[in-house]
């Protein structure tokens, strides 16, 4: 069951709101369309539903508000607009990733692809899905966590007439199993067709307000009539023609000029007739076919016995005066269910509020006017919540493209090359031959790579929103940025360590084996060597998070040697400078446990690390980057 109610999205410089006070319900077992042409606010509503946008009012979700249920995955499925993700991704390297997501099983992604069809197509780029598979697979990822809700944003836009049957298939198939499904769509006949095998309802919006409540029985009587189209380059003459002959008969005879003039639509008549009456005037014709058409969403008053006369509407179908202001002629609802704004069961907008009983409110919920006696509560924009397995989501997300272990492989090969050009003059020390640093580069091609990939942590995730679709941010909860940190600093030692041996190994190969000596400081060395590459990914990494573009995350790591380390330099130094030897005999004895003398080399390595102009220009950056990171990203109570 979902109930919304009052929903009306926030107004921008005095601009009407998209959504307006918009209050329904699609029931469990059912197939509800929201139905309303193009800019009526059928997104807006979506978004307002999934706390998306800001703005007033409240959906229940089986009696519970999204932000209040646990696992939103296992509760709703959302398709809004295109599949995200990286192109080059697989569409079950895409799932798995998901499945991480949503706290499921990796197997789950296989059956979902045996189950929308795309069990042969799993190895394929998402990049080269056609719109019909790609659609599959938006399906199937609303689907990964079994949801009780489906909501879908024209999930048949585009597609043929055949994939669309099966995607109308799919929804029956879920709203039979007992599951909600509400989708909306600008297509009338759609909107019938979809749910007209089941006990579906059609919720018609327009302006972002309740036009009708109906059940798809009843929407296809009021709204959907058989008509004759007919194409003719004599279409006013033919028009008066059928009028005149339809009141000498007396017959209820309704004829719409639509936007092409040469081409009518014959409400109440046959298309023997039509011919008939052209044959006898000698007007030609170049179509003459019967048809299903959408009136809008209003009826028109049609005059036994007399002409209609109808404005034509954007659609060709034409509205009345009275239909574009959302009644009908006699002040009642378009369908002639109620007064004017109320749909079957009296719930349209105009009804007394949001507070009074209505479809919206679930037993034992609270009232929707908590925040004000005539305004629905708030909605505030929440992030969308953190994957239920982060490092897992993490590994999936960096090794499930080639772009990961083509950095890799581009360090390692420049560093080889780099070291044996280092070495050639003798001039460099060994630790700079080794770590392919040149004086000229202000980092070596390692913490560059490394920086790079910790900033396709968060730029890739922007650019293809993985977690919700069509969200647009990236969740910033502290178990996926502690995932993100862990995984990028272990790629990051990994990758370290590859230059180091690619080094060795080639200069072993081109120079022999005596330039290779282990030198006497070699822990404080690794030490360094370890913390700038995990520094440079974690910096590139917190940019990236908070400017929301990879770009952003390498200039950050950039930044670093460039403008950092030159002002770290030009600080006044003391004229005495005191000596912190002793230091870790000092923190021995204030810890607790104590730890063995052994680590006092660790500590002292840490120090000259820090003490370092690259290590503390380094240090700087990513403690001014954490800081700025928590002050953006983590607001009110610290979230999990």
């Amino acid at each position: 069951m979902l109930q919304a109610i009052g929903l009306t999205s926030a107004r921008h410089r005095g601009l009407q709101p998209a959504v307006d006070d918009l209050t329904f319900e699609a029931g469990p077992g059912c197939v509800t369309a929201l139905l309303g042409a193009s800019g009526s606010g059928k997104t807006a509503a979506l978004r307002l539903m999934l706390e998306l946008d800001p703005g007033r009012g409240i959906t229940y979700f089986r009696g519970r508000a999204l932000h209040r249920v646990a696992q939103p995955a296992r509760e709703v499925g959302v398709v809004l607009g295109d599949v995200p993700g990286h192109p080059v991704r697989t569409a079950r390297g895409q799932l798995r990733m998901l499945c991480a997501a949503a706290g499921v099983a990796a197997s789950r992604a296989d059956e979902l692809l045996d189950t929308v069809g795309l069990a042969g197509l799993g190895d394929q780029r998402i990049a080269s899905l056609s719109p019909g598979m790609d659609r599959r697979l938006a399906l199937a990822s609303a689907l990964l966590g079994d949801p009780h809700t489906l909501i879908l944003d024209e999930p048949a836009e585009g597609l043929d007439v055949r994939e669309a049957d099966w995607l109308h298939g799919v929804l029956r198939s879920h709203a039979a199993r007992g599951g909600t499904v509400l989708y909306t769509t600008s297509d009338a006949k759609e909107a019938a067709r979809a749910a007209g095998q089941v006990a579906g309802r059609v919720v018609s919006i327009d302006g972002g307000r309740l036009v009708a409540d109906q059940d798809v029985v009843e929407f296809a009587r009021t709204r959907l009539r058989p008509r004759v189209a007919v194409r003719s380059p004599h279409a006013a003459r033919l028009a008066a023609v059928v009028s005149r002959e339809a009141r000498a008969a007396r017959r209820s005879v309704e004829v719409v000029t639509e936007a092409s003039s040469s081409r009518l639509s014959v409400y109440g008549s046959s298309c023997a007739e039509i011919g008939d009456t052209a044959f006898r005037h000698g007007l030609p014709v170049h179509q003459l076919a019967d048809e299903v058409g959408d009136t809008g969403p209003a009826v028109s008053h049609v005059v036994p016995g007399g002409p209609a006369r109808r404005e034509s509407g954007a659609d060709g179908t034409g509205l009345s005066e009275a239909a574009a202001a959302g009644t009908g002629p006699d002040g009642r609802d378009p369908v002639g269910s109620g007064p004017a704004g109320s749909g079957p069961a009296g719930s349209g907008p105009d009804r007394a509020g949001p507070s009074g009983p209505g479809p919206g409110r679930a037993e034992g919920s609270p009232a929707p006017n908590a925040a004000g006696p005539d305004l629905p509560p708030p909605i505030r924009r929440r992030p969308a919540r953190g994957p239920l397995r982060p490092v897992r989501y993490e590994l999936r997300r960096l090794f499930g493209v080639r772009t990961t272990a083509l950095i890799m492989a581009v360090a390692l090969v420049a560093s080889a090359g780099i070291s044996v050009l280092l070495a050639r003059d003798g001039r460099t020390p060994l630790p700079n031959v080794l770590a392919a640093w040149p004086s000229l580069l202000p980092l070596p091609p390692a913490a560059i790579c490394a920086g790079l990939l910790g900033a396709l942590s968060f730029g890739d995730e922007f650019r293809y929103p993985a977690l919700a679709a069509g969200r647009g941010t990236v969740p910033r909860r502290l178990g996926l940025l502690l995932a993100k940190l862990a995984v990028s600093a272990g790629v990051a030692l990994l990758l370290a360590l590859l230059v180091v041996v690619a080094s060795a190994a080639s200069l072993r190969l081109v120079y022999g084996g005596d330039l290779i000596r282990i030198p006497p400081n070699v822990i404080s060395l690794g030490v360094s060597w370890s913390g700038l590459t995990v520094g440079c990914a974690w910096a590139g990494l917190l940019a990236a998070g908070i400017f929301r573009v990879t770009a952003a995350g390498v200039a950050a790591v950039l930044a670093v040697p460039v403008l950092m380390v030159p002002l770290v330099q030009r600080m006044p130094k003391a004229p005495t400078a005191r000596s912190m030897t002793g230091l870790p005999g000092r923190l021995r004895e204030l810890a607790w446990p104590h730890w063995p003398h052994e680590t006092d080399r660790w500590v002292l390595a840490a120090m000259r690390v820090v003490a370092h102009p690259v290590g503390t220009a380094l240090t700087l950056s990513l403690s001014v980057l954490i800081c700025a990171y928590l002050f953006t990203s983590v607001r009110g109570r610290v979230r999990w």
